[in-house]
């Protein structure tokens, strides 16, 4: 307790404020309006397209189908690296994983900044 004021810590510099990750989901309509949504390190797209209506089409849930394929418009370092069963399945379809993910598989793995996806056009 510093001068009466115990929650008051003199010696620490100020902390400059967090800006949320935020994931934004377009529609390959157009004239669709987008979903924004903020998400914390560790949270599956999946999740969030469920809990926000994103117009994302899901099927499997589990990285057999390929109907979740996004392609990621900007922020693709911002989410967790593939694992293998989400490889096996963009192989099968000839994708770079650098640019498209599976939405049931992908995490994001940052605090901060913005990742823009788009389901690919079928």
């Amino acid at each position: 307790m510093r001068h009466g004021h115990p929650d008051v810590d003199l010696g620490s510099p100020p902390r400059a404020p967090t800006v949320p990750l935020v994931v934004v989901f377009e529609s390959v309509e157009s004239g669709a309006a987008t979903v924004e949504a903020e998400a914390p390190p560790g949270t599956r797209l999946v999740d969030l397209c469920d809990e926000r209506n994103a117009p994302v089409p899901f099927s499997c849930r589990s990285a057999s189908c390929g109907t979740c394929r996004i392609d990621v418009l900007e922020g693709a370092e911002l989410l967790e690296p593939p694992r293998d069963e989400e490889l096996d399945v963009l192989d099968i379809f000839g994708d770079d994983p650098a640019r498209r993910r599976l939405a049931c598989q992908a995490q994001v793995r940052a605090e901060s900044g913005r990742i823009r996806v788009r389901p690919v056009d079928p």
